[in-house]
């Protein structure tokens, strides 16, 4: 009988809990899949929104992974300049089969050196930070280069997680398993991208956004030893 296919969820304080449960609600359906939750610490973990995660595994106590996953969220700035946590993310991402990230996870992955070159995806308001590591920003929903695929903010981990059941496993399981949660979004609004939305409400949201943009290009300046 074959080994389970191993997908470990790289989770980290203050993250933005739908860029996790949404792809673990698909890739934990996958036939063959083992999917395991981790942070540095193991235990307890708390959400951007005040949510807690319990029985986390560590980091370190992983050997390996076939896929690492690796959601965004407000914490990203400070995991990725957590030297033990950043150090854990390059050693099962070195050996894994494929490299995978929602929303700002993909600047944790930049960090780690997991996708210079390669064409990637984040959140719409943080994308162009990913050339400051040698990574190309492309606005698709989904991103895939080789053996890495990322892509737009937080709901887009649903469609990224099909994707990569498509990919392992068939289109005709991914639809299963979109019926199976029946995933069909239909908004009430066209605002789900800068491009739909309208111009008062592209610039609300960037004013929101505003003091994460300028914590992360700074904490990207130090990572990057231009400080």
């Amino acid at each position: 009988m074959a080994d389970p296919f191993r997908i470990v969820f790289i989770l980290y304080p203050k993250l933005t809990q739908l860029d996790f449960t949404g792809p673990y609600e698909v890739l934990a359906r996958m036939p063959g899949a083992e999917a395991i939750i981790a942070s540095k610490e193991g235990g307890e973990l708390v959400t951007e929104m005040g949510l807690t995660f319990a029985n986390l595994r560590k980091l370190a106590d992983i050997d390996r992974a076939d896929m690492i996953m690796v959601p965004g969220g407000p914490g990203q700035t400070a995991a990725m300049l957590d030297l033990d946590f950043m150090a854990e993310v390059k050693r099962l991402g070195a050996s894994a089969e494929y490299i995978t990230s929602v929303c700002t996870g993909s600047l944790i992955l930049a960090a780690a050196g997991l996708i210079t070159g390669k064409r990637a995806g984040s959140h719409w308001a943080y994308r162009d930070l990913l050339e400051r590591f040698g990574a190309i920003p492309d606005d698709a929903r989904v991103v895939r280069d080789g053996n890495c695929i990322t892509g737009g903010g937080v709901t887009a981990g649903i469609d990224i997680a099909l994707s990569i059941v498509a990919d392992l496993r068939g289109p005709d399981v991914a639809k299963m398993i979109q019926l199976s949660i029946e995933y069909a979004p239909a908004p009430p609004f066209n605002s789900g991208r800068p491009e739909t939305a309208e111009p008062h409400t592209v610039a609300a949201v960037k004013q929101l956004f505003a003091g994460f943009a300028a914590a992360r290009s700074k904490a990207i300046d130090e990572v990057t030893g231009h400080a």
